[in-house]
């Protein structure tokens, strides 16, 4: 009885946590709205890489204690570090070019899906069910409704509306870069990497990659206080403390009721994008938002 009620307060404790990382998550687009003139590409690379080499520097002692361990899963080790690169660089121009709060739903609602397809075909944890299918189908009709509530309401040119249509594709690739990570994350906690040690690795990789191409995406980032202060919070709240506490979360929940929990960030970060960005999405969005959440109830709902 004590050992269950003891089990239930860090499920408890996992979820807490990884809400909280939802939350903070879900500040990034708004904020980064406030540097409009840096690259996404500047953003998501220092936001990612600063973060993730923080992550590394915090956790060094518990790395040099568990190499051997690591070096044992190099070759996910090395993917996961590759797919922390690729998302922020994908998830930061996706909401630049299909806005934040459509670049946001559609990077987080992708994760889910991705997450079970890597569990059932790798692992067999997870099956596609019938309730799967249904929840699949009307998350597809939820993007659609969005991104064309939001071309038409916007009454642009063709230009911006396949801007908008890449900006899609790119939230598509941060979805499934973000599945991968945190899939990858918790096969190694669940082979007896401490997860500290497992999350920073990855994020240490991904610096590794980050950080370099700065030299290139990187201009007008210390121009200006402001710059550098919209920088330097991704950085250290939403990249850092999030990854942090979404990396305990992990220990005690698995990979794709993970990802089911951060439906909550998309829901910050659409309320933040209307209210203080000043975003306007039509009725047919706000409907196809509405599909979105239900289709990640019912995958929650199965898993």
């Amino acid at each position: 009885m004590a050992h269950s009620i003891h089990l239930e307060k860090q499920s408890r404790h996992g979820v807490l946590a990884v809400l909280l990382a939802s939350f903070l998550w879900g500040t990034t687009g708004t904020v980064a709205s406030f540097a409009s003139q840096l690259s996404p590409l500047a953003i998501g690379a220092f936001a990612m890489g600063v973060g993730g080499l923080l992550q590394a520097l915090q956790a060094r002692s518990q790395l040099r204690q568990n190499i051997a361990q690591l070096l044992q899963v190099k070759p996910r080790l090395l993917l996961g570090g590759m797919a922390i690169a690729v998302y922020p660089l994908a998830f930061y121009s996706s909401m630049k070019l299909a806005g934040v709060a459509a670049g946001t739903v559609i990077s987080i609602a992708t994760a889910p899906f991705a997450t079970v397809v890597l569990e059932c075909v790798l692992t067999r944890k997870s099956s596609i069910n019938r309730r799967w299918l249904i929840s699949f189908a009307l998350g597809v009709v939820g993007v659609v409704m969005l991104t064309s509530g939001n071309a038409a309401d916007a009454a642009e040119g063709q230009s911006q509306t396949v801007g908008k249509m890449i900006g899609v594709l790119l939230g598509l690739v941060a979805g499934v870069a973000y599945a991968i990570y945190a899939w990858l994350a918790k096969s190694m906690i669940d082979q007896g990497i401490p997860s500290e040690s497992a999350m920073s690795g990855m994020f240490a990789i991904g610096a590794a990659v980050l950080i370099p191409s700065l030299l290139l995406t990187g201009q007008h980032l210390f121009a200006s206080v402001h710059n550098i202060l919209v920088v330097s919070y991704m950085a250290l709240v939403p990249m850092f403390i999030g990854y942090l506490a979404f990396g305990f979360g992990l220990r005690y929940v698995n990979a794709s009721k993970a990802t089911l929990l951060t439906l909550f960030e998309p829901v910050v970060a659409a309320v933040l994008a209307v209210v203080i960005v000043g975003e306007q999405i039509s009725l047919l969005g706000w409907t196809g938002i509405a599909l979105i959440m239900f289709c990640l109830f019912l995958q929650a709902r199965g898993s």
